[in-house]
């Protein structure tokens, strides 16, 4: 009617309390490090997994009259004393640590000992003998012997570090099952009307009560009642069946359908006004003072967003203060709001001023999704007014079909309302250096930008559009225009093209040259090397010179080629400004509708990121071959030519600029842009007359123009030329 306490301690001492009061205390042999402990009572023994890698057994009653173990140390009078050396019952070596030992007792199964190690499971007898054993394929972390319904086997709950639990009938595997986490305890426990409940522990303290199966449906299918089949109906219900199907798979999109109300929605705030302080870090813009502004990103979810994570991008030049953003678990309607600064850190101008917000997060079922959304920076960012500038090398004229409205309402975050003479005349300054002048003519419906380099014209001539769209969009003007006469610069444009591609080539030439001093390095290092380890000293004949001379190649080579890589990104920057400059040209001069004007960006902006392996080059060559062949082809001999499929750098880029200047031709021709496959044999439709064979002697004079300029014929001249027989 008493309870009894054993405590092992770290220095391997059994302490044993009767109720509140100290017994005695008994220290085990061979003790290293303490092992778990368990009690068979059937045996009155204390079993344990010594370091040793053994178990033992202690009966309770050679402990008892054992010598105590108040010393460690025993001394010759308490050899000769009373007490005896605590002697092992029995011990099994099983050749690995243990984590866990239990004995078990059922009415229908033997008294037996449970050792859970880490690679195997034991059973043993109450002698020690070794009734069975398990290896197991896994790293185990717990365990649980229970009763077996089956006469004369227990079952063996065992859980593991992969979040699993296996059930064992003796050695036999019978159930596995996922837990949410990694046990490191197990129970099994009758909860009032609940029997059978197994009950898990976490590191982390999460208690878990759960069982296995599943719940059981209650739901029983009623009757049907027998009836006649109405095989005309049937024939018809058929019929119409498979018309919806048919029409279903003609219209069926590829991507999925974007949902009615999103699970989550991200949403980007730029601040009207620049940052008070700058928030510009490591600026390369050698400008007095580098400004920023402040973009605020807010998601808002619906559901459970698990592991939620935002990236912010921006193109270069233009940086942030920081681009990644992780999150915890967002519950359902709430809501996270991060702010950061957006500046100009390369000291060139960007093609764009827009920048993108992803957040990529899973669902509770596991399925992962993305949301994003766009923001546009505002100008002030990169540029700054300035005094307009008269002469310019390049200039352009956009029309439209309505008043030129004053700079002041346009731009009024660049004009001093107190100067009247900024009302029709602006000028920019980036914060590169450049300057570009923005003109609105006082009779007539047109606007003049004009700069020394033809990529600053790109920036101004699109905000110039949009705060145009926007000013008459707010004034319910809906048949607003802008539109394009002139000849499209091509010229101007070919000569960025030969930059970008001559420092490609420059690259390779470094590439070869770092390879060729490289490998006369390495032959240099082996020459030295053998003449370190030969037994008799020789002289280096000069060779520690000619390795410290090839390392300086290598290191000034690797350097030019490192300035040549950041020239060549600088210049590809260019290229895609004066891209979108030429594409929005094409688009105002041709009227081309948003999906012509999306197949013209596929074609000349295919690559965000230029490469030696894949240049930019080569990739729009092959689109614009692609669509001269088809939807602008001029004749059924074209559609059939076939056009290598691999692509590799060219050697110069005379085929590229004779295609360019092919395609605004046949463009000017009344060629359509168009992917569908059925386009090509339409073209004649749409084409009045077709496309006349341009021989090649005629577009080589063609491709060169005084005035650096491409003559494209207008709409006019298009008029004349087809009213002559």
């Amino acid at each position: 009617g008493r309870d009894f306490i054993c405590i092992q301690s770290m220095d391997g001492m059994l302490m044993l309390f009767e109720q509140e009061s100290y017994a005695f205390g008994r220290f085990l042999p061979g003790f290293l490090l303490p092992g778990p402990l368990t009690y068979s009572a059937r045996t009155d023994s204390f079993i344990t997994v010594s370091s040793c890698r053994q178990v033992e057994s202690y009966k309770y009653q050679v402990l008892a009259f054992a010598t105590d173990a108040d010393e460690r140390q025993e001394t010759e009078q308490q050899k000769l004393s009373s007490g005896k050396r605590l002697v092992v019952d029995w011990v099994l070596n099983i050749g690995e640590q243990a984590l866990d030992i239990c004995v078990v007792s059922f009415n229908q199964a033997v008294s037996s000992v449970f050792v859970l190690g880490e690679r195997n499971f034991f059973c043993l007898k109450d002698n020690g003998q070794i009734r069975f054993m398990k290896k197991l394929d896994y790293s185990p972390s717990c365990f649980m012997p229970y009763c077996s319904v089956k006469e004369g086997t227990i079952n063996t709950l065992v859980g593991n570090h992969s979040k699993m639990l296996n059930v064992y009938q003796d050695v036999t595997l019978k159930w596995a099952t996922q837990l949410p986490h990694i046990p490191v305890s197990v129970k099994v426990a009758n909860l009032q009307d609940l029997k059978g409940v197994i009950v898990t522990l976490s590191d982390s303290g999460h208690l878990q009560c759960s069982y296995l199966g599943t719940d059981p449906s209650l739901f029983q299918a009623p009757r049907v009642e027998s009836r006649e089949i109405n095989y005309e109906e049937f024939d018809a219900e058929m019929k119409e069946l498979q018309k919806i199907i048919k029409e279903a798979t003609k219209t069926q999109d590829i991507l999925p359908k974007s949902e009615k109300h999103r699970d989550l929605i991200v949403t980007a705030e730029v601040s009207p006004d620049l940052d008070a302080e700058s928030k510009a870090i490591d600026s390369e813009v050698k400008a007095e003072a580098v400004p920023s502004v402040t973009v605020k990103v807010t998601i808002q979810t619906r559901v459970t967003a698990q592991k939620p994570n935002l990236a912010v991008c921006v193109q270069a030049p233009l940086a942030v203060t920081c681009d990644q953003f992780v999150f915890d678990d967002l519950e359902p309607d709430s809501s996270e709001t991060v702010v950061l600064s957006v500046f100009l850190k390369g000291n060139f101008c960007p093609s764009e001023l827009e920048g993108i917000c992803v957040v990529s997060y899973d669902t509770p079922t596991g399925i992962p999704k993305v949301a994003q959304c766009n923001f546009r920076l505002p100008l002030r960012l990169i540029c700054v007014p300035a005094q307009a500038s008269k002469a310019a090398n390049h200039k352009l004229t956009i029309d439209t079909n309505k008043s030129p409205i004053s700079f002041l309402t346009i731009f009024p975050d660049f004009v001093d309302p107190s100067e009247d003479d900024q009302a029709n005349v602006l000028g920019f300054q980036f914060l590169t250096g450049s300057k570009t002048t923005l003109l609105a003519s006082k009779t007539s419906q047109r606007y003049r930008i004009q700069s020394d380099q033809l990529e600053d014209l790109w920036l101004i001539t699109k905000e110039l559009t949009l705060r145009l769209e926007e000013h008459f969009k707010k004034q319910n003007c809906k048949d607003f225009a802008c539109t394009f006469s002139g000849s499209i610069p091509l010229q101007e444009y070919f000569e960025l093209i030969d930059r970008h591609f001559e420092l490609r080539l420059n690259g390779e030439k470094f590439q070869e040259l770092l390879s060729e001093r490289a490998v006369q390095f390495r032959a240099i290092e082996r020459r030295l090397l053998t003449r370190f380890k030969d037994k008799t000293p020789a002289p280096l004949q000069h060779l520690d010179t000619l390795l410290e001379g090839t390392f300086r190649e290598v290191i000034a080579l690797a350097d030019a080629a490192e300035e040549n890589q950041a020239n060549m990104f600088q210049a590809f920057t260019k290229l895609k400004s004066a891209t979108h400059l030429v594409i929005m040209l094409i688009s105002l001069w041709q009227k081309l509708s948003t999906d012509q004007v999306a197949v013209l960006e596929a074609t000349f902006l295919p690559l965000a990121e230029d490469t030696q392996e894949l240049g930019w080059e080569e990739t729009v060559d092959a689109a614009i071959s692609y669509l001269l062949r088809t939807c602008l082809s001029k004749s059924s001999k074209e559609q059939a030519l076939t056009s290598s499929s691999q692509l590799c750098m060219p050697k110069d880029t005379s085929r590229l600029k004779k295609n360019i200047t092919l395609f605004c031709d046949r463009l000017a021709k009344g060629g359509r842009l168009s992917l569908s496959t059925d386009s090509a044999t339409q073209q004649a439709a749409v084409m009045p007359g077709g496309c006349t064979t341009i021989p090649e002697s005629d577009l080589e004079e063609r491709t060169v123009i005084p005035g650096s300029t491409a003559t494209l014929p207008s709409h006019g001249q298009m008029a004349k030329q087809k009213s002559k027989p």
